[in-house]
Parts: C-alpha cells; structure tokens; sequence
C-alpha cells in the first residue's frame, strides 16, 4: 500500500499524513479549481485505495450471491463478507461473530434495538432515558416506541457549561430505574466523548440495558464493547473509510438470542412450513434477505487500513489537530467555539463547531466551498442539542480525520477571514 513504511518506522505518534493522502484519490481533486481541503468526516469518510480496490476485485472475480451457491465463486464471497465480520468482531472487541449484526448504518441499529428489543420489552410507564446532545437517529426511534407502548422519555441534561453531561443529571434519571439507556459516545456537535463505560456502570445498577451510539467513536479511537460493558453497541461504516449502506449493530449474544427477527425473509430463516418458521442462528436471523455483500468487503478492507495505521495513533493524531484548531479559531474576534475548549482536550473527539457573530452557517459554508474547503453547515441532525446552545439554532463545523494536517486548519482559519472581511464583520 501506499502508506510508507517510513510511518510504520517512526516510534512516535505521529502520522505520516502525506503518505497516507496518496492513498485517497479524492484528495488529490479540486473543488471550485483549489485543492480540495475535506473537513467533513463527521458527515461521512472519505475512501482509500485499498476499499476500492477490494470492492473492485468482488465484482471483477467473484461476485455472487452468500450463503447459497454450492460453486467456487460464492463460496469465496461467503467467506470474504463472513471475514470482515471477524475483522469487526476483533476491532471493537466482540467475542465472536454471531454478536456482529449488519445493517445499513446506525440509524437502522438503534431501530433495530428499538422495533425488536424494545417492543418485545418495554411496558407501559417504563421509562427510557437518552440525553439532549444526542442525533435524531437516537432521539426519533425512542419516541417512536414511548409513543406506541405509553412509555416515558428522560433526558439527561447538558451540564452548566453545555459541554459534557451532568452527573446531578444522571444520578436523577437513574433512580427512575429506566428499561434502558441510549448513549451517544462522541457528540457530532459538541465532539464531547462521553464516560461511557462509567455510565454503564451505573445503569447496570438499576437493572437497565444500555445501547452506546458508536458512530462518531469507532472510526476515531480504539472501542472495546467488553471494556464499556455495554449490551448494544452501533456503528456506521461510511464514517470510517468504508463504503455507505453498511453498518454494524453489536449485541451481546444471549440479549440477541430473546430479541424476536425484525425482519422476514431470506438468510433469516433456517426452516419453512406453511404455517411456521424456525428462525436461523445468529447473527443471520436478523439480516433478511441478500445482504450488502460489497459493503461487507469495503468494510473489512478498512477495518485493514485503520488496523495499519493505528486507532490510537489516530486518537493522538485528532487530539493534537483539535488543539491546534481550537487554539487558532479561539483568537479570531466574533467567532464563539462549542464544547470543551483546550483544558478539556482529553474529553474531546475531532470536532469544532463554531459561529461567526452575525453571519449564517450556511453562508460560512459556501464561502469556504469557493476556497475548495468543504464543512458542513446547520443543525447537524441534533436540533435539541443546537438549539439549546445556540439561540440561532445553527453552526458551522469542521471535523478531522487521518488525512488531516495543520496546514487544512490553517485554510479553515484563512477562509474564516475572508468570510468576516466578505460580510464586514470586524
């Protein structure tokens, strides 16, 4: 590959960023006729070579359907797609595959916890309990099931600094003895990383089952689902290099086993009658129907890139960018920072979200596409959480990734000028 071999000699932390944007061909583009600078990895990843490649290779060699063919080339994409369910077990810790439920991202996850385990589970006057700095996709699902079983949804509090979470808060919502507890791990917005495993710790106390919100966690940082403690655990493969329309639920195996399938159909099943079924073992029963076999691929292949770079390289690597941006943007007059700020960089993912006093995010966000940056601008799928730290109900944010260097902050901060000078805002 083209990571250099140079990097895998270094005995500090360090990346050799260079080496590693050789293998992104996306970020040798350009965008508006300037380099492209990608500031968006919250949103979704870019992809290596080697996932395109290995997704190439799957329909150039051997594509044909799972779980089905008695002939040589289904048979090798049963065991590459079946692989990278090792690979995944491996990265976050699972004990083996048959805890490794695909689906299409984590939003299908957490519906599949919601529609499977919590309609089986939940009762009337049961409490469930989230927080306001979670994404709709773990906000929507929950009133969904409170609606339909006559539940109750809590919320734990932001604390006075709308930062992290209030421990008062927790403490508060845990006596009220909730069915379960879903949890963001990284904040999208906030880039806050959430003591999860103490949480869990906690929850476990009042007999609550927890879910954790990995989707901004596994591509950032090493996760271990047996260290959180954790019953659930979901992921997106698009935000970490691998291709969209795959992602991963992780389930403890004997809370998987009392959850009824969600779905009917094809690979879900081990019998047929006319009138029964018998459904399969895990973790197929709750994958029906012809799975996304070169999503699967692609996400092994950068389970591999990730795997060769290091997840607490990576860490290490965001950790120093986000200071670095936060030191930078802190000293621009008229632009407010969210979330921890530098003393609090070891509670903080690659994330900064930001306002410009009296210009709009949306306005930000296309100035900085015409320097060939790209960041994302709104509510950022968490409006709760948006609106209660900024009246206004909008940010801009940018968020880091491996192929980030100094030098990508440094054209942030460029354009964040000349938007001020664009909008004549001293």
């Amino acid at each position: 590959m083209n990571l250099s071999q140079k990097s895998a000699k270094k005995s500090s932390a360090d990346l050799d960023v260079a080496g590693i944007k050789k293998d992104f061909p996306i970020l040798a583009t350009k965008m508006n006729g300037k380099p492209l600078v990608y500031l968006d990895s919250a949103a979704t990843s870019q992809k290596p070579i080697q996932v395109i490649s290995a997704i190439t290779k799957y329909y150039r060699e051997y594509n044909a359907n799972i779980h089905r063919g008695v002939y040589k080339i289904s048979e090798m994409a049963t065991e590459a797609y079946t692989d990278s369910k090792r690979k995944l077990a491996n990265f976050i810790g699972a004990n083996s595959i048959e805890e490794i439920v695909y689906v299409r991202n984590t939003t299908e996850a957490i519906n599949l916890v919601a529609l499977s385990w919590g309609d089986a589970n939940v009762q009337k006057g049961d409490h469930i309990l989230i927080s306001e700095m979670e994404h709709h996709s773990n906000i929507v699902p929950w009133q969904i099931l409170a609606k339909k079983k006559g539940a109750v949804l809590d919320y734990i509090k932001l604390d006075k600094d709308k930062a992290g979470l209030s421990e008062k808060s927790i403490a508060e919502q845990l006596e009220k003895r909730p069915a379960i507890v879903a949890i963001t791990h990284v904040s999208n917005v906030l880039g806050s990383i959430n003591d999860v495993k103490d949480l869990t710790k906690k929850a476990k106390k009042v007999g609550a089952l927890v879910l954790v919100d990995g989707a901004q966690s596994a591509p950032h940082m090493p996760v271990n689902v047996k260290d959180i403690g954790c019953d659930f655990f979901a992921l997106s493969g698009h935000k970490m290099l691998a291709p969209t329309g795959i992602g991963a639920l992780y389930g403890k195996k004997d809370v998987l086993n009392s959850m009824p399938p969600l779905f009917g159909g094809g690979d879900m099943i081990k019998s047929v009658e006319f009138y029964s079924y018998t459904p399969n073992d895990l973790p197929w029963k709750f994958e029906a129907g012809t799975s996304n076999i070169e999503g699967g691929i692609g996400l092994g292949a950068a389970i591999d890139y990730l795997n060769s770079v290091g997840m607490s390289k990576i860490r290490e690597h965001e950790k120093r960018l986000t200071l670095y941006g936060l030191e930078k943007l802190s000293k621009i007059k008229n632009v407010e920072l969210f979330g921890y700020q530098k003393k609090g960089i070891e509670k903080r993912g690659g994330v900064i979200s930001f306002s410009i006093k009296g210009i709009h995010p949306h306005d930000v966000a296309a100035v900085f596409d015409s320097y060939g940056i790209a960041i994302r601008a709104g509510h950022h799928c968490a409006m709760p959480l948006v609106k209660g730290i900024f009246k206004e109900g909008a940010l801009s944010r940018i968020s880091f990734y491996l192929y980030n260097e100094e030098k990508d902050v440094d054209a942030a901060v460029e354009a964040i000028y000349a938007v001020k000078k664009i909008f004549k805002v001293r």
